[in-house]
């Protein structure tokens, strides 16, 4: 793969020619303003862009791409900044393509079921768009009213309902796309099962290593007939997590199913005050059911069973939309609550079999108790993705280095039980030495021959997903390094 020069850019004739095509006011360049864009939701690793330009068309993007490899320049895409694996983090010398004036609506086909949107647009934008004519957008991250399309797409974002209705793969029909020598492809088709290579699903999830998406068509889905989410609260997580396994094996097949644990219980409640959540649960378990009444029905009674079989101190249930949203107000404000209990948290993205929940979490308190931080679990349980989030203070020397160790083992804990280093959130730049756990060294160089084909001189986004025996050798050493000198000192 051919690297960047080391020479220095001289970035004045680049930055003429940028603002040629997006106008002055859609390139940033001083020093203060680009202090916006150097991370993103990840806040742990900070690098300020060299510049800044917000396109707002496919042709726009495409000429800008068309500069940068022309002259070598490394370049990273920008949703809405909310990723929580580094992936839209600048690295040193790059321009920073930012979607965010991208955000048009472009075409609502109710017949066909699908809407066409510019990479800006907000995910909750969709669900709005169409849901006066009775039709919603599955894919729904707890962050679904700031993150866009354009990002939830480079990360593969899943959310509370992606238990029974997939992620944003499963949703995504086609794409236009802006290669990284700045072509410009269409892939997918309005016609689900297309011959050929299935470049759509490749291109999802590839955390903007093989260009960028510039228009995107969705399909939508019709609301269902009843939607009823039932709550449950226990005095034992692992009662909470083998409720999860009953459900399913049961042959129920939940629209979402969500854990959270005391601590992240108190923090929802004093900050959104739902009223909904006893402080008092070691955990509760939220569960809709979506489909046609006769079987929501039998299904919330069903559920209701297998949570008092399994401990459950009550279950409360609420059918009309205004409780519903109630119920799942605190679960989508748990991450920002956490910043009410800590200066600081790291939040994780691994994937478990349902089967070993009760185990991991058991794990993930040893953990805690070794390292000394306080973890709040909160989880997408229906499909074992847990979000542990660790609680700690940034500003402590070397609390983040050991927060960051303890994230490390939660993900090798995952793998070893037979699950995944993300469900949701991608590897970006958090993760990418985690990978030669998953996969075998054969296994990268597959995947690496993949993005070289589409990106062979490696300017989209480099330094992401994929470990780099300089940084990941780099970190490790500093690891050992720090454990020899408090070997020393005692």
């Amino acid at each position: 793969m051919i690297t960047q020069e080391k020479s220095p850019i001289n970035w004045q004739p680049i930055v003429k020619q940028f603002t040629a095509i997006v106008g002055e006011k859609n390139v940033v360049q001083r020093r203060e303003e680009l202090l916006t864009y150097e991370c993103d939701g990840l806040t742990s690793y900070r690098q300020r862009p060299a510049v800044v330009v917000l396109p707002r068309t496919t042709e726009q993007v495409a000429e800008l791409v068309k500069i940068c490899d022309r002259n070598q320049i490394t370049w990273v895409a920008r949703g809405a900044g909310t990723g929580l694996s580094g992936g839209a983090l600048p690295i040193e010398n790059c321009v920073l393509i930012v979607t965010a004036l991208m955000n048009k609506i472009l075409e609502i086909d109710l017949e066909n079921q699908r809407v066409v949107v510019q990479p800006g647009v907000i995910n909750n934008w969709v669900t709005q768009a169409v849901s006066g004519a009775g039709f919603y957008y599955a894919p729904d991250p707890s962050s679904q009213i700031i993150c866009s399309i354009g990002g939830n797409v480079a990360e593969n974002s899943g959310g509370v309902h992606c238990l029974k209705y997939g992620v944003t793969t499963n949703h995504v029909l086609g794409l236009k796309l802006v290669l990284p020598d700045g072509s410009i492809i269409d892939t997918g088709s309005l016609v689900p099962e297309m011959p050929g290579y299935d470049l759509t699903g490749l291109f999802v999830g590839s955390e903007g290593t093989l260009g960028i998406a510039t228009e995107i068509t969705l399909r939508i889905l019709k609301t269902a007939e009843s939607i009823c989410v039932l709550l449950a609260d226990f005095t034992s997580i692992e009662a909470c997590g083998a409720t999860v396994s009953d459900i399913i094996s049961a042959g129920i097949i939940p629209a979402g199913m969500e854990i959270m644990d005391n601590l992240s219980i108190n923090a929802v409640e004093d900050v959104v005050a739902t009223g909904c959540y006893p402080r008092d649960a070691t955990a509760i378990l939220l569960v809709e059911i979506d489909g046609l009444e006769v079987e929501v029905a039998t299904n919330k009674k069903r559920i209701a069973e297998i949570c008092q079989k399994n401990g459950a101190r009550s279950t409360t249930t609420a059918n009309d939309p205004e409780t519903r949203l109630k119920f799942w107000k605190g679960r989508k404000a748990a991450f920002a609550a956490a910043g009410h209990i800590s200066p600081d948290y790291y939040v994780q993205d691994g994937v478990i079999p349902r089967t070993q929940l009760s185990y991991i979490l058991r794990e993930i308190e040893a953990l805690s108790e070794k390292y000394g931080y306080r973890i709040a679990n909160v989880f997408h349980a229906g499909d074992g993705n847990l979000h542990p989030l660790v609680l700690y203070d940034n500003s402590v020397p070397g609390a983040l280095e050991k927060v960051e160790e303890l994230g490390g083992d939660i993900l090798k804990l995952c793998v070893k039980v037979g699950g995944s280093l993300s469900g949701e959130h991608g590897i970006g730049a958090d993760k990418k030495c985690y990978m030669p756990e998953m996969f075998t060294e054969t296994d990268l160089e597959t995947m690496q021959w993949v993005r070289q084909v589409f990106n062979p001189k490696g300017l989209a986004n480099p330094g992401k997903i994929f470990p780099t025996p300089r940084t990941c050798g780099e970190a490790a050493r500093a690891q050992a390094e720090k454990k020899f000198e408090s070997i020393e000192r005692f």
